[in-house]
């Protein structure tokens, strides 16, 4: 049954995808009066994480800053469906990656560096682009499958277009050790900005205006397998064309203090969320452990 789901929903998007990209903004429109007004998806967790993020705004800016998200989010979706047919000359022009250099140097030293992405940030679809630029490297994916199965593979085969490949969660670790010890020049990527299950919070901090837990994992491995780390920072030039610089965060991971990794991750995503927060994933339950419902023993910036 999954099989034919995803037969049905890929030729939906393969066809759709084909589409120009001004009539797919204008459907996107319409898809946005659909998900904010008619179906009202998530408002409530929205507008929840909206106002205890911006304390200071105004009823009216908060709105304000809801109605662009959801425009945005609107868009995300018809530029996603895009991602079927969309051709790598025109995805290199409209989610350009300004200093590829920065990170074929730490590769160059190091075989193999951990990029944690800005999070559900812009369009962290069109972020897979990048094996688009990397041509004598791998860009690997540490991904959570999701529970449709027909999702699940549509997915993979979106991201997967330009030369990434995915490693599921739970395999990690074992996959990023084999990569180190095969020599292979590989970029890990990962969303960092998932909230944790209860038993797997170690690390806390104040992330917009909120006590914050945080997915130290990738910290771990880095450490364990010193592995360089490097920030992706995200900017949208206007509607439809991103781009994306990288900064270091180290090129020394065991010589780093605990928890410096994953902080210094929080602070830049602040930064970059804080820049145009209409671009960030609202409708995630991100806060949904707080410090009152958490285990022992959690340490804090």
């Amino acid at each position: 049954m999954s099989r034919i789901v995803y037969i049905l929903l890929y030729v939906w998007i393969a066809t759709c995808s084909r589409l120009p990209f001004w009539l797919l903004y204008f459907y996107s429109h319409s898809l946005y009066l659909i998900i904010y007004y008619v179906l009202g998806y998530r408002r409530r967790v929205v507008r929840a994480n909206m106002a205890a993020s911006f304390p200071d705004r105004s009823p009216m800016e908060l709105r304000r800053m809801e109605r662009a998200f959801y425009r945005h989010f609107a868009d995300y979706i018809v530029e996603t469906i895009k991602m079927a047919a969309i051709s790598e000359e025109e995805i290199r022009r409209r989610m350009l990656f300004l200093n590829p250099q920065l990170v074929d140097g730490l590769m160059n030293s190091g075989h193999s560096c951990i990029l944690m992405a800005t999070g559900h940030f812009g369009n962290w679809e069109w972020c897979t682009a990048g094996g688009a630029f990397f041509e004598d490297a791998r860009v690997w994916q540490i991904y959570r499958p999701l529970r449709s199965k027909a999702f699940d593979r549509l997915y993979i085969r979106l991201r997967t277009r330009f030369g990434a490949q995915g490693i599921k969660k739970n395999e990690s670790l074992r996959s990023i050790i084999r990569l180190r010890q095969s020599g292979a020049r590989s970029i890990i990527a990962v969303l960092a900005d998932q909230t944790p299950s209860l038993h797997n919070i170690n690390y806390r901090t104040r992330f917009l205006n909120r006590d914050t837990a945080f997915l130290d994992g990738i910290e771990r491995i880095a450490k364990k397998l010193d592995l360089p780390v490097i920030y992706a920072d995200v900017k949208q030039l206007r509607r439809g064309y991103y781009t994306v610089e990288f900064l270091e965060i180290t090129s020394a991971p065991r010589q780093t203090p605990d928890f410096f990794i994953t902080e210094k991750y929080a602070r830049l995503m602040e930064q970059t969320i804080l820049r145009n927060p209409s671009l960030w994933l609202w409708t995630h339950k991100r806060w949904k452990h707080t410090a009152n419902n958490t285990i022992d023993n959690i340490n804090y910036s």
